[in-house]
């Protein structure tokens, strides 16, 4: 007997995805009387954590989903959604294209033509260059870095290189300090939230983690246009406070992140992972007016920093050298390394300190004696993180 034009669609994927000739499929025309605002469903092969799985982005009116299965709950969902939601599907593979039409009556017309993919599907494990998340992440279309098809927008290009960039930072620290199953973690001055956005979707659907995340941004609009954004992405463990980041005092936290939080309030925020005992703090400053301001330099470095472009750039070495100092001594190993800029600042520093879990009184004696040299030559009376810190003691 004959299988059905849904069945052999069936099989047809399932063939495409055991030999790796799988590109992606497509489901469109949903029926009248399905009663969902679900528009399409498309599919493609992922390689994550457990082995290739098969995504399902749900794309909904309003919002979009993504869920990865294993071949046979794949297959399974699949016939579902054939029989009960749409009339079309359309299956892209590097030897044949497939197409499936249901009538209104339930006729099927199963067909196969020429494939329109010629080249091998790049998996993962594989690629030239790795990317950690997908751009078809809902989440993406949704803060417009990519149109609706999961292309990055040419306007995007810098911002998609930085979330990228910004993910193999924390893929490298989680390999060195591995987070808890559930992590506690806290983005301040989290802005429109790209960062934020990609560093969930990568705990939640690469690491296969269940975090919770907090973005605090000051301004309204934001938190609100975010907090949306979460919704509609189907990211339950995320969500955005309208706070001064002075006023974030959790009672604890797994990491503590602070890209571009301008002058002091990267001190407010490296004051409040420290105090929340964080693992893991990640700092990218972008301004460093107070020391500036309080600089009179008394060494020998005098004559040259009298041209204010040259002292503008020491201060911003001193701003950074005394916060990676001041983490040392409460017992976190630093670096600090270039980073990706933005559209809003040149600078691109960034500071990452995990906790050592080592004894930390000689070391603390060490860094603060740097820290006490360093402002004597520059007739420096305190930075303002060590400030914020002695309110601790």
């Amino acid at each position: 007997m004959t299988p059905s034009g849904t069945e052999q669609f069936i099989q047809a994927l399932q063939v495409a995805f055991e030999k790796g000739s799988l590109h992606k499929c497509t489901l469109s025309k949903p029926v009248k009387h399905a009663g969902s605002d679900l528009k399409n469903v498309y599919l493609r092969p992922v390689q994550l954590k457990k082995g290739l799985h098969l995504a399902f982005n749900f794309r909904y009116k309003t919002r979009d989903e993504v869920k990865n299965y294993l071949l046979e709950p794949a297959l399974e969902e699949l016939r579902n959604l054939l029989t009960n939601n749409f009339q079309n599907a359309d299956l892209l593979t590097t030897e044949r294209d497939f197409s499936l039409k249901i009538s209104g009556n339930g006729k099927e017309l199963f067909s196969q033509q020429k494939a329109s993919q010629k080249d091998v599907p790049v998996m993962s494990h594989n690629r030239e260059k790795q990317r950690l998340i997908d751009a078809s992440s809902p989440w993406l279309y949704h803060l417009g870095i990519t149109n609706s098809k999961g292309e990055v927008l040419a306007k995007s290009q810098d911002k998609w290189r930085q979330i990228n960039k910004y993910l193999e930072i924390i893929q490298n620290l989680n390999a060195q300090t591995p987070l808890p199953k559930e992590p506690i973690i806290a983005d301040m001055g989290s802005g429109k939230g790209y960062l934020t956005f990609a560093l969930y979707d990568y705990l939640f659907n690469q690491l296969e983690l269940k975090p919770q995340i907090t973005g605090i941004e000051l301004r309204k609009e934001l938190v609100k246009t975010c907090n949306k954004a979460a919704e509609n992405s189907g990211f339950d463990g995320l969500h955005f406070e309208a706070l001064n980041i002075s006023d974030y005092h959790p009672p604890r936290l797994d990491m503590l992140i602070a890209l571009h939080a301008c002058d002091v309030a990267t001190d407010m925020a490296l004051a409040g992972g420290i105090h929340a005992n964080a693992n893991m703090i990640i700092a990218a400053p972008c301004c460093h007016k107070q020391i500036r301001k309080e600089m009179s330099t008394q060494n020998e470095l005098a004559p040259l920093l009298r041209h204010g472009i040259l002292e503008e750039r020491q201060a911003e070495l001193i701003t950074d050298g005394i916060r990676a100092l001041l983490l040392e001594s409460e017992g976190y190993q630093t670096k600090v390394f270039e980073f990706v800029s933005t559209e809003h600042t040149a600078k691109n520093v960034m500071i990452t300190a995990v906790k050592s879990g080592k004894a930390v009184d000689k070391r603390r004696e060490k860094s603060l004696d740097q820290i006490e040299s360093i402002k004597s030559g520059f007739g420096i009376k305190k930075h303002y993180l060590e400030t914020l810190l002695s309110k601790k003691k």
